[in-house]
């Protein structure tokens, strides 16, 4: 057999969850190391995890048509799922060898990239709204995921309309939260709302949504009954508190998150009152570690054969980004403080941001010199002409000029003020010292290498027209995927209701006419 083969030694394969990535209409064919001797039969590929075929044998799993051409076919062995409502239409693979009782997965022969990209055949039903869950479900859309937003029929998510200059018209908001998604409407208020939605679950491999503490399970959709519906389903929740705790039922958005986690103690200048920093880690902060659970729980299913519950508090996600301040709580045995631009660690100098020629808001750039050692407070002293200073006794180290930081901005400021963000920026960072200038947002989005590469897009919506949004800055190599607008309200009912659930247009027009989508 010509394409893809996998050499097995003393190792036994085994199937035991499903890669997502699996196209459809695939073939499976199985064949000992030796001359396709002994080879397995049909129950080895269906085997459950906690038991080992005997004989080492190698798998091997081809696009269909595509044996005897050394096509892009994929090393797999097949495991079918099945759930309470019925066995999955299209069979999902997953190869794993067992090397001396340790589990990994088998290496396979590299081929050509086939062109899908990384979460291609991974199915998310998303009913989350405004950014902490809408953030983590355009991430895994980016990644190639198809993500079906489940929205309510009359308004959508309610992020649509938040902070739309023009009434009817999705919120520039909206559009830059939902990006590659389709919209479908539902009303899961409704019998056949809630019917419609159970059967875009039992093929789905993620579930997930962000609605008020409670809500979901009001709705009938709570873990247990979507985990019966679908065993192999990844469940996941953002909420602004964690279950059991004392605010488990409070609301929260970002800036709510952003207090409860520490955040605004650590943000604002000495002896001042706490500041709300401005990118929102509280929203998609939490979002993106919901999208790192999915990741990992879609791997773990591989071994597992199961799906799993992913819980995501917004306190905790603020928690872990302020974990540097954990390090100034252990350090100094008391609350990390606010240190206006300063490093939070409060042990090193120069760490400002400094005022540039110009006098704008923004013309200003950071300088950072490291505690690790002296050679960047060196070739700073070099660049701005001051090597008289170098053997400074407050300057000797970084405790030193930390003490003397005053003293240390004095020393930099004049050389600073003569020169704009930019030139400051560029000699310092020829030199090997660490500086940023402070680019606001019209500049980035205007940036031409930026734009280049691909940070910022220009995409085509159906009623606002040509629209330049910030993309995905995660570059892979063998994963593509090009930014497209986000859906209209309903924009994708007839597409997925009918191949997916085989709705004819007769039974869509009375849902429609029912209110039922």
């Amino acid at each position: 057999m010509r394409g893809v083969a996998v050499g097995v030694t003393t190792a036994a394969t085994i199937a035991v969850g499903n890669l997502v990535g699996a196209g459809r209409g695939d073939k499976l064919e199985a064949a000992s190391p030796s001359a396709e001797k002994s080879a397995p039969t049909a129950d080895h590929a269906r085997l459950p995890s906690n038991r080992m075929p005997t004989m080492p044998t190698i798998v091997a799993i081809s696009r269909a048509g595509d044996v005897s051409s050394g096509g892009a076919g994929r090393a797999m062995v097949h495991h079918p799922s099945s759930g309470e409502h019925g066995q999955r239409s299209t069979p999902r693979y997953s190869l794993l060898t067992v090397f001396d009782g340790v589990r990994t997965l088998a290496g396979v022969e590299p081929c050509e990239p086939d062109g899908r990209p990384a979460l291609a055949g991974v199915r998310v039903v998303d009913l989350t709204q405004f950014e902490a869950g809408t953030s983590c479900t355009e991430t895994l859309a980016w990644l190639g995921a198809d993500v079906i937003k489940v929205e309510e029929p009359t308004r959508g998510d309610q992020g649509r309309s938040a902070s739309s200059e023009t009434p009817g018209m999705d919120s520039f908001y909206f559009l830059l939260l939902n990006a590659n998604k389709r919209s479908v409407t539902c009303n899961l208020k409704h019998p056949r709302g809630r019917e419609l939605l159970c059967r875009l679950i039992q093929d789905a491999d993620v579930f997930i949504e962000n609605f008020g503490p409670g809500v979901i399970e009001r709705l009938g959709f709570g873990y247990d009954e979507v985990r019966r519906i679908n065993p192999r389903i990844i469940y996941a929740q953002i909420k602004g508190f964690a279950p059991g705790g004392p605010y488990e039922k409070f609301l929260a958005f970002d800036m709510i998150a952003q207090a409860v986690g520490g955040a605004m103690s650590t943000t604002g200048e000495p002896g001042g009152r706490p500041l709300k920093p401005g990118p929102t880690i509280g929203d998609t902060g939490t979002g993106l570690h919901t999208a790192i659970g999915i990741l990992a729980a879609l791997y773990q299913r591989q071994f597992t054969g199961r799906g799993q519950r992913i819980e995501v508090a917004m306190q905790e996600a603020v928690v872990n980004f302020c974990r540097i301040a954990y390090a100034s709580q252990l350090l100094w045995n008391k609350p990390a403080p606010r240190i206006g631009n300063r490093s939070v660690m409060g042990t090193n100098a120069p760490s400002e941001a400094y005022a540039c020629k110009g006098g704008g808001p923004n013309d200003y750039c950071y300088v950072y010199t490291t505690r690790a050692g002296n050679h960047h407070w060196e070739r700073l002293l070099h660049v701005i002409g001051r090597e008289d200073l170098l053997d400074d006794p407050r300057f000797r180290d970084n405790k030193d000029r930390f003490a003397n930081k005053d003293a240390v901005d004095a020393v930099l400021m004049p050389w600073i003020a003569q020169r704009t963000k930019r030139e400051v920026m560029e000699a310092l960072g020829k030199a090997g010292i660490p500086a940023g200038a402070v680019f606001d947002t019209d500049e980035l989005i205007n940036d031409p290498f930026l734009r280049e590469r691909g940070m910022f897009c220009t995409i085509e919506h159906p009623v606002r027209g040509k629209l330049t949004m910030p993309g995905w800055p995660v570059k892979m190599s063998d994963s593509h995927v090009p930014v497209v607008s986000a859906p209209l309200l309903g924009q994708d009912n007839q597409q997925i209701y009918s191949e997916l659930l085989g709705c004819t247009p007769e039974q869509l027009e009375a849902l429609h006419s029912e209110e039922v989508i």
